[in-house]
């Protein structure tokens, strides 16, 4: 009997440690601050992708209300998106979450609290189909990165001008005609999902897009 108590014991033990090892894998912990990308499926965000030479077209930023999970993001117009409901927009639910790597020290309660502000300052504000360096209207990438910049201090990927892009193939050209004409503004100042993306100061805590 007590042999039989013992492997049901053990049995028991394990069966509890493999679940809250699956429970760790599929529901991460996060961190408001987080920066989260995904492949949105509109023609411009192809056109972005080719552009940018990047798998990403969209990002937001992860904040947390209570034990919920928000995004965040620059669309039409600026919101705050529950996290399951991004996720679900993006394309095959594939996403990556990149934390600063040093979040622990650089994102404190009161700098949190700047970037909160920081954010609510531009909730509601119209998408920025433009591109355009104000803060008249918002695109994605441009949200995530004046935020961090005025709170924190911190510059999360390299500014870059639009004429540093690959501009060649057809969707690009497309969407230029659509929006500019004969007028490109060449040198205005961009930064794209890509290049928050590959900053050095960020680690991937979750990634959800398989091996492409």
């Amino acid at each position: 009997m007590k042999r039989i108590l013992t492997t049901v014991l053990v049995i028991f033990t394990l069966g509890l440690i493999i679940t809250l090892y699956s429970f760790g894998e599929e529901t991460p912990v996060l961190r408001s601050g987080d920066v989260i990308f995904q492949t949105s499926m509109s023609p411009q965000c192809h056109a972005v992708r080719l552009a940018t030479r990047s798998k990403f077209s969209h990002c937001g930023m992860i904040w947390k209300k209570g034990d919920k999970d928000y995004v965040l993001e620059a669309v039409q117009p600026v919101r705050i998106t529950p996290l399951d409901q991004w996720i679900s927009h993006g394309e095959g639910k594939k996403y990556v979450i990149r934390r600063l790597k040093n979040a622990d020290s650089v994102l404190t309660p009161s700098v949190l609290n700047k970037m909160e502000a920081e954010g609510k300052k531009m909730l509601g504000k119209s998408y920025d189909g433009y591109f355009e360096w104000s803060d008249d209207q918002i695109y994605c990438s441009e949200l995530v990165w004046k935020i961090y910049k005025r709170a924190a201090g911190i510059e999360v990927g390299r500014l870059q001008k639009i004429k540093d892009f690959d501009l060649s193939s057809k969707p690009v050209q497309q969407i230029i005609r659509e929006r500019y004409g004969d007028n490109l503004p060449v040198n205005e100042t961009v930064i794209s999902p890509q290049s928050i993306y590959e900053s050095s100061l960020f680690v991937t805590v979750v990634t959800k897009y398989g091996k492409k």
